[in-house]
């Protein structure tokens, strides 16, 4: 946030998002004959300014569709989300995105797809190649600048993505799955100096991933999803500090395993359930009544409290 700003805040009332699925038999019947899939069912959430906010939950829980919604790449069908009290329509300079793939122009040099948005915005050109290095340096890849994506690794080319996310200078960043394609050690290394370039630029930062471990390293607070149609299950404050996230025995203390164990806890059934779902019916034969009777079936919910006994 600039200096004087208001504090911001991210709010989810109430959000519902579903999709329609076209197949050989609906796609010439209109859109009244097209079945619904429900991705989100009500997702209600509060995320503070200058927060590290994890999300996880079970594949195909919504955790991507929710990202879109708050970067404004697709409008909820009921419900909203706020930014300042301001319900978000459209993609917005203010929230950039860092996607599963690093989406880099092959023809343009890390320094050329770092400025590009710059480009856009027409900042001067000598003003958006020294934004564009500062940026460059900031993530690790000082000597970097004239060296095209293929001559990159793929831990660099996640760098330059990040990069290019944070040289508009967004309030929000917004990263969807940014490692998943990563080796364990350049995951590892990533992770690292993601805290630190947080540390750094105080942004607030939204992160998806499918990694507990990940979940507790990085985050002050983690929301877990249920199976879908997605709904926030739980959130979770992550009492580590910051001081002690860099510790290189800090995923071998009792308190880092105590968490992990608690969301995984949580997230068990969820991901119990979404098996079930996909062993009853495949995304065209089950109707969102279908859905919700597995939700709901108690003999899949098991309370935290009676799994730690």
């Amino acid at each position: 946030m600039h200096a004087g700003a208001d504090i911001m805040t991210i709010e989810a009332i109430n959000v519902i998002k579903s999709f329609k699925i076209r197949n050989s038999e609906t796609c010439n019947k209109g859109e009244a004959s097209e079945p619904k899939f429900y991705a989100l069912d009500g997702v209600n959430l509060s995320i503070k300014d200058g927060e590290f906010f994890v999300i996880i939950g079970p594949s195909g829980c919504g955790k991507s569709t929710l990202i879109d919604l708050i970067g404004g790449l697709t409008e909820p069908d009921n419900g909203e989300i706020l930014i300042n009290g301001k319900p978000i329509t459209s993609p917005g300079l203010d929230r950039a995105i860092v996607f599963q793939q690093s989406a880099l122009f092959p023809w343009r040099t890390a320094l050329g797809n770092v400025s590009f948005l710059l480009e856009a915005k027409k900042v001067e050109k000598s003003v958006r190649e020294k934004i564009a290095r500062k940026y460059l340096s900031l993530v690790g890849l000082s000597g970097f600048e004239d060296r095209y994506p293929y001559e990159l690794s793929g831990g660099m080319k996640q760098r330059v993505a990040i990069a290019r996310a944070l040289a508009i200078n967004p309030e929000v960043l917004l990263m969807d799955e940014p490692f998943t394609a990563l080796d364990a050690q350049t995951r590892e290394i990533m992770q690292r100096d993601l805290l630190k370039m947080r540390d750094q630029t105080r942004k607030t930062v939204i992160f998806i991933t499918h990694s507990i471990e990940e979940a507790v390293f990085l985050a002050d607070r983690v929301a877990v999803m249920t199976s879908r149609p997605g709904i926030i299950k739980n959130v979770i404050d992550i009492p580590i500090s910051r001081s002690n996230r860099l510790s290189d025995d800090l995923k071998i203390t009792s308190e880092f395993i105590e968490i992990r164990h608690k969301l995984w806890e949580f997230l068990k059934e969820e991901v119990f359930k979404t098996q079930e779902i996909h062993s009853k019916c495949s995304i065209e034969e089950c109707s969102f009544e279908d859905v919700r009777s597995v939700k709901k079936n108690t003999g899949l919910s098991i309370s935290f409290e009676s799994q730690s006994k």
